[in-house]
């Protein structure tokens, strides 16, 4: 089983704190970093915007991708959110072994 890093910017620290929550407690995700406030600038339907985010580093695995990026989508309040997986490559086994054990299978 593949563990991952997922990545979902935020509008706010309510919107980041209710998914943090919402994919460690059904077990979809083993941690979430919730980091500082960042600006983001993008082009969106044309225009070129800028958005202070909040950014989420959330870990899973690939077994549970699926279900966590619905999980997230019906919870976020954009269109079209942000969200990306990175595998991880190399890490501690102690911990991605702990990421497995604290996601549901």
């Amino acid at each position: 089983m593949e563990t991952l890093i997922v990545i979902t910017n935020c509008p706010d620290e309510e919107t980041a704190n209710a998914i943090a929550l919402a994919v460690v407690e059904e077990q979809l995700a083993a941690c979430v970093n919730i980091l500082p406030r960042v600006q983001s600038v993008y082009r969106w339907q044309g225009s070129v915007e800028s958005a202070a985010e909040i950014p989420l580093l959330i870990k899973a695995t690939t077994c549970n991708y699926p279900a966590l990026e619905a999980r997230i989508k019906a919870m976020h309040p954009y269109d079209v959110p942000e969200i990306v997986a990175l595998p991880i490559a190399h890490g501690l086994p102690a911990y991605l072994n702990w990421v497995a054990a604290e996601t549901r299978q």
